[in-house]
């Protein structure tokens, strides 16, 4: 049985205009959220990652992983869209290039999950949380390949100090989405 997005439950993707302008949008959202930071324990989170799980839970897979390519080519090509304004090719093939690189991931992951039966109530923050949590892999992975941190390590510096804060973000993202699917269900009775 196919579920299908919200956007695509709102008519959002139903033209090739609307879906450049979805991207379009997610993309800029994505390099806005990365410039907030909110202060959490043990260490600042920006709003990034939240901004990628809510494409993710409402784009669907294709224009989720396409909203996060956009993201990563503005930043390629120079715009300060990356976390304290970054930007260029620097960041990418840094120590924080492999979370880069896992933002298309995560957020292809979550709209492939959502389309796949995870679309509502708990369903939304299992989708936010397994796609959250495969973020790590590849940030995990870059982090040791370019520094001469081991996996421990690595772990302890690229994953330890946000493992709470994104926690927070899987439920606030499942919740925002919930209550959207909610609203939309009421509006059409």
């Amino acid at each position: 049985m196919a579920h299908t997005p919200l956007m695509t439950s709102l008519g959002a993707d139903s033209s090739l205009a609307r879906k450049v302008a979805m991207v379009v949008f997610g993309s800029v959202l994505v390099g806005m959220s990365a410039q907030v930071s909110v202060p959490m324990f043990p260490v600042p989170m920006t709003l990034q990652t939240l901004a990628i799980m809510l494409i993710g839970l409402t784009y669907g897979s294709r224009l989720a992983g396409a909203t996060l390519v956009a993201y990563l080519a503005q930043g390629a090509v120079g715009f300060p869209v990356f976390a304290g304004g970054a930007a260029g090719l620097v960041p990418l093939m840094g120590p924080t290039g492999g979370f880069l690189f896992g933002f298309v991931a995560m957020a292809f992951a979550m709209g492939w999950l959502v389309e796949r039966g995870f679309d509502r109530g708990f369903g939304l923050f299992a989708a936010a949380l397994i796609a959250t949590a495969l973020l790590f892999v590849p940030g995990i992975a870059w982090l040791t390949a370019v520094t001469p941190l081991n996996l421990q390590g690595a772990f302890m510096a690229g994953a330890a100090p946000f493992l709470l804060g994104e926690l927070v973000k899987v439920a606030v993202a499942a919740l925002i989405v919930s209550g959207a699917f909610k609203a939309l269900k009421d509006r059409v009775k």
